[in-house]
């Protein structure tokens, strides 16, 4: 069966990319085989394979070189032109190029997805929102007023993309904090329905927790999704523009997992106990990512100076410096918890690279930390921290990777 053919806006290291392609590793207990019961391809014990989904990404894009080499590292293995698909560059300078008349981006594209920039929406930020005072490729604006091509605008570019190259479905995400900003929400819906002259039509977006997914990590999102009129069928154009009354339409994923959530056939959610177990210590291990940890000092007060619960989900893994990673363990001087561990005289740290990747439920395959090559930059522990953190967690992007596939046919055929 032939593919469908992805393109990926603001890919980073591809966590998105990875979960719409599946056939990845990932910890047995994120799959919840009493509702999707087809899922498991190969069975490893704790760790399994799961099934291709039926799709593949014939275009990435993002700004970080880091992020490309590790990509270009993990998809290698799938694609040997995998350092072409890859295009380091701001979309911005790629709509303006495909408007000039250049052949920018591939033909026949099903799906375009894309997680644009979130810095300036998030809670965690000075949420300047539209009014960001970043520019699209990264620097500051060199002007007082808000711009299109600022960073808090590049949707606007998405949907530009969307216009040229005209999907038959678009998925765009973001943090959750979008919802809460004046009605920034309600603004992106309208701007993304009038993609290709209105030929879209765009649902009500949705926040998903990612720990309702089989994902062991507080992480909520907010996910748009838009469907190409004149592709959708008479009775899924109806459904869908009547999503409430048509709850077999909804291209949202069920969720798996009970942590906000109730429902029948619910697992319990994923802890950091289970996606952490069978990691050794960092001076025990020979994998690269599972020895390089932030040695930032603790602080009594201020972000990322708390350790995890194991019995429980961890903190949202963020894209930030060393210093803002939460700890594995702190000591005992420190009202760490972990008494077991630190009577085996287990030091205090902060999260390996590999902890924070497996959190995310990036495959143990997918590495890190990076060598410069003669095409690609060298990936330091920093770095590495910033991609992991930006990224969809894997499992996640499945989830919703999945919920397409099994509709299509009830969508477009």
């Amino acid at each position: 069966m032939t593919k469908k053919r992805v393109l990926s806006l603001f890919s980073g290291c591809g966590g998105m990319d990875i979960g719409f392609e599946g056939d990845f590793e990932c910890l047995k207990r994120s799959i919840n085989t009493e509702i999707h019961p087809d899922w498991i391809k190969e069975d490893n014990g704790e760790w399994v394979k799961v099934v291709e989904t039926g799709f593949e990404t014939v275009f990435a894009n993002d700004i970080r070189p880091g992020a490309k080499a590790a990509w270009v590292s993990y998809f290698g293995k799938r694609y040997e032109n995998a350092n072409e698909i890859y295009h380091i560059e701001s979309i911005v300078d790629l709509v303006k190029r495909a408007k000039a008349g250049e052949n920018v981006f591939p033909s026949n594209i099903d799906i375009v997805t894309g997680g644009f920039p979130c810095q300036d929406f998030s809670v965690a930020g000075k949420r300047k929102g539209f009014n960001s005072d970043k520019s699209h490729n990264g620097g500051k604006l060199e002007i007082d007023e808000p711009t299109v091509e600022s960073r808090g605008q590049l949707y606007m570019w998405m949907k530009e993309v969307v216009s040229i190259v005209q999907p038959s479905v678009f998925i765009a995400e973001n943090v959750k904090g979008l919802t809460t900003l004046d009605d920034v929400k309600e603004v992106i819906e309208h701007d993304f329905a009038t993609a290709a002259d209105g030929g879209y039509l765009v649902i009500p977006a949705r926040v998903l927790h990612a720990a309702n997914y089989g994902v062991p990590q507080s992480r909520e999102r907010v996910i748009f999704y838009g469907f190409k009129r004149n592709a959708l069928n008479a009775d899924a154009l109806d459904a869908l523009t009547n999503i409430k009354d048509h709850s077999e339409y909804d291209p949202y994923p069920v969720p798996t997992h009970r942590f906000n959530v109730d429902g029948n056939n619910l697992l319990p959610y994923v802890t950091c106990q289970e996606i952490l177990n069978g990691l050794k210590e960092p001076d025990e291990t020979d994998d690269p990512a599972q020895t390089k940890y932030s040695k930032a000092a603790y602080l009594s007060k201020g972000q990322g100076n708390i350790e995890i619960k194991m019995d429980s989900i961890s903190p949202t893994i963020r894209s930030e410096h060393h210093g803002n990673i939460e700890f594995r363990r702190l000591s005992a001087e420190n009202g760490g918890t972990h008494v077991e561990e630190l009577k085996e005289g287990l030091k205090q740290r902060r999260l390996t690279i590999r902890e924070c990747a497996r959190i995310q439920t990036f495959p143990n395959d997918y590495q890190f930390i990076l060598k410069k090559t003669d095409e690609n930059v060298a990936v330091s522990a920093s770095e590495a921290y910033k991609i992991i953190g930006n990224a969809v967690p894997c499992v996640l992007g499945y989830n919703i990777a999945m919920k397409i596939a099994q509709n299509w046919s009830k969508y477009f055929d």
